[in-house]
């Protein structure tokens, strides 16, 4: 593995400076590093086309011509004719003027590369990659790869020509010490070619066919040893005999199950099976319970809840802003009202006065159950025998706030986790970002909610739209307001924001005629907001004007009207997010989606879609196909686990699931890994780009 591990500085062409570029912008530092860095598109450059047929609307062209004449036009201006028997062009330099005057004799024939455009009138080229006959792609017929690139990595000299002599020499160097990572039963089954084969021809493809085998067999490494890492914690983590048993339903789960007024839905009747069979199984759960907004999640927490305290237990509910967990606590403590279990609350806010009996009933055991923000896991709150943690929306909290909830366990024994989530996410994201944890689905409303209408209108629209907000307030009704941005931006003055919308607001529903309006964003105080959100959720405000803060979790049955300005602006599972705000009462409901005159036609096609299902999970999946994996981490998809360089779980979901069976397939067979045939997968998987946290313990 001598060369593999070589510093990319002791390639040749690169050097100190070119070394610390490729480090900084594309965090290459060894030539196993670049070698890896695969093309993301491949332009064919096996063919010549003649002067005459070239055409500006094509993105590349490729022509063979000769030097007719060269122009010095000024110091930084280099204009040459060329032509090939079909036609003349004229292909132009601002830059390396002196060296391409040399290169560039009259008479001399070259292969010329570039974007054809039109100027005054005429076809030109602006700084085509130059090559002479024998040296230029077309005499090889491959396909040539474009790599991912940056201005700085440009204009330090690291072009896309500069990058395939890069990929050439190191590949030249280092191709035979790349080692088989799969077992040959694996490759034979799944029909994939040899690793170092699939090296070469992603750089440097002998045809399309090839290009093929080697991109799917890179591919299905990528996610399968994803899957693999992930599925092995898993399986570590579900034979270790360390999970608190709850063998018991209990007393108190059947007294709240049976003061319902209404019956479960199938799919959380399913999800609490899944959950008691977990509880009962003598291992840690880890849970990811998804389901859409009004599904029913906080019914399915509770009665999780109950089963733990039914076998002398107590759980805490976590919600991630103060708004969330006070409404959560309001909900449970009616649910909880027929079993005598006993529920507080504890948020920043608590004073010390109602502080003291609380964290003394935590630590005593005659509290059962805590609801709160991350008050629940700070030092001075002990738990005598916490079994269960309820973490809603979970991607709203640190790693080191979720992993503090370990060190509360009854008996030093770690907490069973559910983990909740509103926000749908496409199985092949489930699957990786928390490929190790049980995945639960709410997949079925409960019935007569009715379902929200969806329309879209432009900026024309607004009078009649504030008519139809004043129709609904005079039925009783309440409405949102939501802008993406608080303030105005010089660089954004055509997008709606906060401060000049709550203007707008109060002019077109004036104080005087019987309105009240509240305003509620980010850059406020803590208890102005809570104020603010208060006011609305009492019915003591008509409108609430706001930025997204109120996306996760204000509960208002009485609000029937969601308008969401600048829609275009929003991704569609936050406006999915939004629109689930409204329709949680007894009346019809609204979702107005007002976009700017300068609206694209993707954002379009994203509103269009929101206006045509109100699937959550429809909706993530064409949100992740059209934005890529995403933001559901806050992250783009590099905040995986593992870093995906050429496979996209948008894109390869079909190849995500075959890779995912066939990792559960090894270790079905071969728990441990043990047998010599699968050495090639310790190996691998005991570089260091797999060693990841382990999600669970952080859920």
């Amino acid at each position: 593995m001598g060369e593999l591990k070589n510093d990319i500085q002791f390639l040749p062409g690169v050097g100190p400076r070119r070394a610390a570029l490729l480090k900084r912008e594309l965090g290459i530092n060894t030539l196993d590093d670049l070698i890896h860095f695969y093309p993301f598109r491949y332009i064919d450059r096996s063919t010549i086309v003649p002067i005459a047929s070239v055409s500006p609307d094509v993105a590349y062209v490729q022509i063979k011509a000769r030097v007719v004449s060269r122009n010095l036009i000024n110091i930084k201006h280099l204009s040459v004719m060329v032509e090939d028997g079909s036609g003349s062009m004229e292909i132009v330099f601002f830059k390396g003027v002196k060296w391409t005057w040399d290169k560039l004799e009259p008479g001399r024939e070259f292969i010329f590369f570039g974007k054809p455009q039109l100027f005054n009138g005429r076809i030109n080229i602006v700084h085509p990659e130059i090559d002479a006959p024998q040296d230029s792609p077309s005499s090889r017929g491959v396909l040539t790869g474009v790599y991912p690139s940056t201005e700085k990595l440009k204009s330090g000299g690291i072009t896309g020509k500069v990058m395939c002599k890069l990929q050439s020499a190191a590949l030249a160097l280092c191709l035979n010490e790349v080692q088989e990572n799969l077992p040959e039963k694996i490759r034979r089954m799944h029909g994939l070619c040899p690793l170092n084969y699939a090296i070469k021809n992603v750089h440097f493809p002998d045809d399309m066919k090839a290009l093929e085998l080697a991109t799917r067999r890179l591919k299905f490494d990528e996610l399968f040893f994803l899957q693999l890492s992930l599925l092995k914690q898993r399986y570590i983590r579900s034979r270790a005999e360390n999970g608190i048993p709850m063998p018991h339903v209990g007393t108190p789960f059947h007294a709240c199950y049976n003061s319902l007024p209404y019956s479960l839905t199938g799919a959380q009747q399913r999800v609490i099976k899944e959950i008691r069979s977990d509880l009962a199984g003598g291992s840690q759960m880890n849970r990811l319970l998804q389901g859409d907004v009004g599904s029913g999640k906080t019914m399915v927490a509770v009665l999780s809840c109950l089963i733990a305290v039914g076998n002398g237990y107590q759980a805490c509910i976590m919600a991630p802003t103060e708004v969330l967990a006070r409404q959560h606590f309001a909900n449970i403590s009616k649910y909880l009202a027929p079993t005598g279990v006993r529920c507080a609350l504890l948020t920043g806010s608590t004073t010390r006065k109602e502080r003291k009996p609380l964290l003394e009933g935590l630590a005593d055991g005659t509290l059962n159950i805590v609801v709160g923000t991350h008050a629940l896991i700070e030092d001075p709150v002990r738990y005598k025998a916490l079994g269960l943690a309820v973490i809603d929306e979970q991607h709203r909290f640190g790693v080191g706030q979720r992993a503090a909830l370990w060190s509360k366990g009854a008996e030093g024994m770690p907490p069973h986790i559910l983990v909740m989530t509103a926000t749908p996410i496409p199985r092949t994201l489930a699957m990786t970002l928390y490929g190790d944890l049980d995945v639960s689905v709410i997949d079925e409303m409960p019935p007569g909610r009715k379902k929200v209408q969806t329309m879209l209108i432009g900026q024309n629209r607004l009078p009649a739209m504030y008519r139809f907000m004043r129709e609904q307030i005079a039925l009783g009704r309440q409405a949102f307001v939501v802008y993406p941005m608080i303030f105005i931006n010089e660089k954004m003055e055509d997008i709606s924001n906060v401060e000049q919308g709550y203007e707008e607001i109060l002019k077109a529903f004036p104080l005087e005629e019987g309105y009240k309006v509240a305003i509620v964003h980010g850059q406020q105080s803590n208890e102005d907001k809570s104020f603010n959100m208060k006011a609305f959720a009492e019915g003591r405000a008509n409108i609430l004007v706001s930025t997204t803060v109120i996306e996760v979790g204000v509960d208002v049955p009485n609000a029937s009207v969601m308008v969401i300005r600048s829609a275009q602006r929003f991704g569609l599972s936050q406006l999915h997010q939004l629109r689930g705000r409204v329709g949680r009462g007894a009346e019809k409901s609204y979702c107005i989606l007002v976009k700017d005159p300068k609206t694209g036609a993707d954002a379009l096609q994203r509103l269009q879609l929101m206006c045509s299902t109100d699937d959550g999970f429809e909706i993530a999946e064409q949100d992740m196909k059209m934005r890529g994996p995403g933001d559901l981490e806050g992250t783009q998809q590099s905040g995986l686990p593992v870093s995906l360089n050429i496979a996209s779980l948008a894109r390869d979901g079909l190849l995500l699931e075959e890779a995912r069976h066939c990792a559960q397939g090894v270790l079905d067979d071969d728990p441990s890994l043990q047998n010599p045939e699968n050495a090639p997968l310790v190996h691998e998987l005991r570089k260091d780009k797999y060693d990841i946290k382990d999600y669970s313990n952080i859920s």
